[in-house]
């Protein structure tokens, strides 16, 4: 016998909550397996087996509030697996084959034992019908996977109606989704004024609590300017094709903007400093967070001494992070420090934004979309392609001239991404 473990929280981390069992009592399992996941306000943490054998019981369940190194539950070889519940079967001739049940057809699977508590939450959430939803469980059962498919894929909401069934019809109590389910506009029939009442999760608590301590802690203040993006973008046309053959990454912007902040923060050591009590901590290396954006929220994953990196070195980090961001596999140290970040919201379309700092850094660099805009050149009015850039900072340590000369330093950077080559 073994036990499964909560993982050892980070000394920031007091408590996590159990999202899901991946693995029920009687299945097999073999070493290094996700059983389950935990969710921290920083991470989404998995739990492996450790041996090879069978999960013989559960101590928690999903939605359970879990502390450092508490027990979830226990692995044993295969003879320590639950016996499973015998099913009484009528005997023939019985009034059972004919008798009426408690479930209206049509409706007998909304009492099915093996839907989990995520799945059960989407179903009463969306009002769908889980003898519509396509199983591919390992023991034919819904995963909460194949109830968000069902979801956005379009099955009948059942409607209001459905709260007047008997209490025996209606779906067990919900437990927490990992990611709460949001009901179709789609599915909500016509005049009908629905609501829903869903708990944040602890990372998005967390982001809610960071973000607002920086607004009553730090000075903010914001200050724009906007970048000729074509001698960057005519650099990347140039080499594209060179940088992929000799590097397998492709040559993108990000990895241009981290290099000029890197620059200008050399130029500028204060945009690289941090306010602890009444000092200013000035650091002596380079470490950028990225901005991603994933499925649980919004993560800042940190690019470590960014000033001895190549621009193919930031480009794979920066693909790795987005993986693992989209899979949930990031880890406390990747997001861990920091001294400066950068964050991209012109992926989504944002012409202008005044990004908030991640503290205790002191600043933050927003990009955003590239539009086609007239601008004057040598006495000229020609169509360039432009980028509004924004640096927010904490005007308790950054006065306001620091933080425009810094700011038109990354404009001229990328606005000649040669002198970046020459250190000019």
């Amino acid at each position: 016998m073994a036990d499964i473990k909560v993982p050892v929280f980070s000394e920031s981390v007091s408590e996590g909550t159990l999202l899901a069992w991946h693995k029920k009592p009687g299945d097999p399992v073999k070493r290094g397996e996700v059983l389950a996941e935990i969710e921290t306000d920083k991470v989404v943490l998995e739990v492996t087996a450790l041996q090879d054998g069978v999960l013989v019981s559960t101590a928690k369940n999903e939605g359970d509030t879990v502390l450092s190194e508490e027990v979830l539950g226990v692995v044993g070889d295969a003879g320590s697996a639950p016996a499973p519940a015998p099913t009484e079967t009528p005997a023939a001739g019985t009034a059972a084959s004919t008798a009426p049940t408690e479930n209206p057809a049509g409706n007998e699977a909304t009492r099915r034992d093996d839907l989990s508590p995520a799945v059960r939450k989407i179903v009463a959430e969306q009002g769908l019908n889980p003898a519509q939803i396509p199983a591919t469980g390992p023991r034919g059962n819904i995963t909460k996977a194949d109830a968000v498919a069902a979801a956005q894929g379009g099955l009948t909401y059942q409607g209001p109606q459905d709260a007047a069934k008997p209490v025996s019809q209606q779906a067990a109590p919900p437990q927490q989704p990992s990611t709460p389910a949001v009901m179709p506009a789609a599915h909500i029939p016509a005049g009908a004024r629905p609501e829903q009442r869903v708990p944040m999760t602890r990372i998005r608590q967390r982001i809610a609590e960071r973000l607002k301590d920086v607004q009553n802690t730090a000075a903010l203040l914001t200050t724009f300017n906007e970048v000729n993006m074509k001698p960057a973008m005519d650099l990347r046309k140039k080499y594209q094709d060179q940088f992929v053959a000799k590097h397998g990454t492709k040559l993108g912007f990000m990895s241009l903007f981290v290099r000029a902040a890197t620059e200008a923060l050399k130029a500028f050591p204060v945009v690289n400093a941090s306010v602890e009590g009444k000092d200013i901590i000035y650091h002596g290396y380079y470490d950028i967070g990225i901005a991603v954006a994933s499925d649980r929220g919004l993560v800042v994953p940190i690019l470590r001494d960014t000033d001895q990196m190549s621009l193919a070195g930031i480009e794979k980090q920066i693909a790795e992070f987005a993986t693992k961001a989209k899979g949930g596999k990031l880890t406390l140290e990747d997001m861990s420090g920091g001294t400066f970040s950068i964050t991209n919201g012109g992926t989504f379309g944002s012409m202008m934004s005044t990004p908030i700092i991640n503290a205790p850094q002191s600043a933050i660099l927003g990009m955003h979309n590239i539009i086609e805009r007239p601008i004057a050149q040598n006495g000229q009015v020609v169509i360039a392609p432009m980028m509004y850039i924004a640096l927010s900072y904490d005007h308790r340590i950054i006065d306001g001239k620091e933080a425009v000369q810094f700011l038109v330093m990354i404009k001229n950077l990328l606005e000649d991404p040669a002198r970046m080559l020459l250190e000019l």
